[in-house]
């Protein structure tokens, strides 16, 4: 998927600030996105299981040295290994994920794939992207 995709609609860094290369590709890809079921188009795009990091996280503890030491935390590295049937009204699409022998559940807004060369990697920053600005 990498190699065919038009990722003129992402945002890039210049002197202006980071912005998307070509902006009409961004509203045209921002409308897309507005009607796409994406719970479907995600299990369509995505080939599991896929690495990511977890680079949001919405509680307080990861200014604690818990996070560090509690599974799926910020900066942790783990292993997607699925999608929920059902979307969360407030965290959006929930993944389930592997971190070494536990399995648990986090928003796919909070991650990124650790690859660019991923064939994962431009699906799940569309969603990001998608989720971040909705």
């Amino acid at each position: 998927m990498t190699e065919n995709y038009d990722t003129s609609w992402d945002l890039i860094e210049s002197n202006k600030g980071n912005l998307p290369d070509d902006k009409d590709a961004y509203e045209r890809k921002y409308q897309e996105w507005i009607e796409r079921d994406w719970i479907p188009w995600l299990r369509e795009h995505l080939s599991f299981p896929f690495q990511v990091k977890r680079m949001e996280d919405e509680d307080d503890a990861y200014f604690t040295d818990v996070a560090k030491h509690k599974p799926f935390r910020l900066d942790h590295i783990m292993e997607v290994i699925g999608i929920e049937s059902e979307e969360d009204d407030l965290c959006g699409v929930i993944v389930q994920v592997k971190e070494v022998k536990k399995k648990g559940y986090v928003p796919l807004c909070d991650l990124e794939v650790t690859s660019r060369e991923d064939r994962n990697f431009w699906p799940v920053r569309e969603y990001v992207v998608w989720d971040a600005n909705r």
